[in-house]
């Protein structure tokens, strides 16, 4: 069936082309679209973010050398530096905002069964930001610092993948702890987070919806113990309290009571006070919850490392903001590849593979048939491997 076809277009195969259109309507991306639509837009940036292009001048060049497979690849426009960086101005970043939701929600079923690591049947997400440093001279919108730019990316991964679920991109003086009011809870599932996100009116909020959440303590928080239950301290667990804030001010922001596990890491040789909402599972399993968290920090270090968001093809917000989510778009559809052909091989070896075969005319199966064992790209792949693909 894919006898003739690119690699690369079998990739995108795999998207819904009517949601995108979707998409595309509700902001009228191609109202006034001068033979250059937002699908070619798509098409350019997901071939950028798969071979690792740096300017526009890469993606037109690299792209008008095989001219005659454009066709066959779905483009429809011209390809040209020009044409592309009007897109990035005009076309409106939220097209891609929402069709990366919309792979998202394919992607996640997929992942569903994957485990966690440790007994539990709950969704778990773990929530965090990184910073995307601009300069300020080229990005002035950006203002994050007298002299600096950035922007930040605020990610909730859900561990079972890991695939984001929720991405807001906002400038870089927003404080982490502001994501949480728009976010809605999910009730049952698991909140991991660090003690950059302790806000105990934001956080009752979401006791009150029936989510848990996990983190850590800070300095100048004041609890009242009100029971100590039993521990194994071999483990490494110190105590395990119920507690309740301690002034009558904080308790009007959370009035129900918290537990507080202390656990001592012997390997790095420190001590680690947790709070959660929740009572039932082991304390044990409260540490390793938050100990999960990390998987979101490798899913920054990893996409910054094997995509493209530190390096942008316009610079205005709306060209940054339409290349975060196109980036963030591709590692979901690769996701979804990777699942739908059974593949083996992690996504940083996919990638990889893709890079130097996208305009290779065989079935993707077979283009990944003979990959080494995955322990001899360990130095490469150990990031990725860490979070299970």
């Amino acid at each position: 069936m894919n006898k003739g076809r690119t690699i690369f277009a079998q990739v995108m195969d795999h998207i819904p082309v009517q949601e995108f259109q979707k998409c595309v309507i509700r902001y009228g991306g191609d109202r006034n679209r001068r033979g250059f639509s937002c699908w070619d837009q798509f098409l350019c940036l997901a071939f950028a973010q798969l071979t690792y292009r740096e300017s526009l001048r890469d993606i037109e060049a690299c792209l008008r050398s095989v001219g005659s497979k454009l066709y066959h690849m779905g483009f429809r426009g011209k390809v040209s530096r020009s044409a592309l960086a009007d897109a990035n101005e005009v076309h409106d970043w939220r097209i891609y905002a929402d069709f990366a939701q919309v792979l998202i929600h394919m992607a996640r079923p997929m992942y569903a069964s994957e485990p966690l690591g440790f007994d539990l049947d709950n969704t778990v997400y773990a929530l965090d930001s990184t910073t995307i440093d601009l300069c300020l001279s080229v990005f002035p919108w950006a203002r994050f610092r007298s002299r600096k730019g950035a922007v930040k990316m605020h990610t909730l991964l859900d561990l079972r993948g890991p695939i984001p679920t929720f991405i807001e991109v906002s400038d870089g003086k927003m404080a982490d702890v502001k994501i949480l009011d728009t976010i809605v809870p999910e009730p049952n599932a698991f909140y991991v987070m660090d003690r950059g996100y302790v806000d105990f009116e934001r956080l009752h909020a979401f006791h009150a919806a029936g989510a848990f959440f996990v983190t850590r303590t800070k300095k100048g928080i004041k609890l009242r113990r009100r029971y100590s239950h039993a521990i194994n301290a071999s483990t490494g667990v110190r105590s395990d309290q119920t507690v309740v804030l301690d002034s009558d001010s904080a308790r009007k922001n959370y009035p129900d009571t918290l537990r507080r596990i202390h656990y001592y890491d012997a390997e790095q040789d420190r001590h680690i006070r947790f709070l959660t909402n929740n009572f039932d599972l082991p304390a044990l399993t409260i540490c390793l919850l938050y100990k999960s968290r990390w998987q979101v920090e490798l899913f920054f270090k990893w996409i910054k490392q094997h995509l493209r968001i530190k390096v942008f093809y316009g610079t205005s917000e709306n060209a940054v903001k339409t290349q975060i989510w196109v980036a963030i778009s591709i590692y979901v559809l690769i996701a979804i590849v990777k699942k739908r052909h059974e593949l083996e091989p992690s996504l940083f070896q996919i990638l990889q593979i893709l890079s130097i075969t996208v305009f290779e005319k065989v079935p993707i199966p077979q283009a990944f048939g003979e990959v080494e064992p995955q322990e001899k790209y360990r130095d490469f792949s150990n990031q990725m491997n860490l979070l299970g693909l």
